[in-house]
């Protein structure tokens, strides 16, 4: 069993940068794929990218590529997500998620169905 806690979130005018960190508790971090996903206020959850275990694979959602990178420290038991020119449309609780899989499967890793374990989210808003 793996816990998640996030931070970072804050409150930033577009065109800022913020970087999120999802602590990870346990000894097998190295054993989970990561990812995050959002959630705005009236909307489903979202997939916005995931990483595999190894961190040699990493797959972002369209409305993010560019903007966004997703890393891991497997030493620290940390996964970050850089997010760089944000917009207002990026306003959204942010959820760190972990799987117990080896896949590097694209189409899997972005469903949220895939991780058995969530952090309680760390709100980010983009004040135009």
């Amino acid at each position: 069993q793996v816990q998640l806690v996030e931070s970072g979130g804050g409150l930033v005018q577009a065109g800022s940068s913020l970087r999120l960190s999802c602590a990870a508790s346990g000894r097998t971090f190295s054993s989970y794929a990561m990812g995050w996903f959002r959630q705005a206020p009236g909307k489903e959850r979202e997939f916005v990218v995931a990483i595999t275990k190894s961190g040699s694979n990493t797959y972002y959602a369209d409305s993010v590529k560019g903007r966004f990178t997703i890393s891991r420290d497997n030493a620290k038991n940390t996964v970050y997500l850089q997010m760089n020119s944000l917009k207002p449309e990026d306003t959204a609780v942010y959820y760190c998620a972990a799987a117990w899989t080896s896949t590097t499967a694209d189409s899997l890793l972005r469903l949220g169905a895939m991780y058995a374990y969530w952090g309680q989210g760390t709100q980010v808003t983009v004040s135009s």
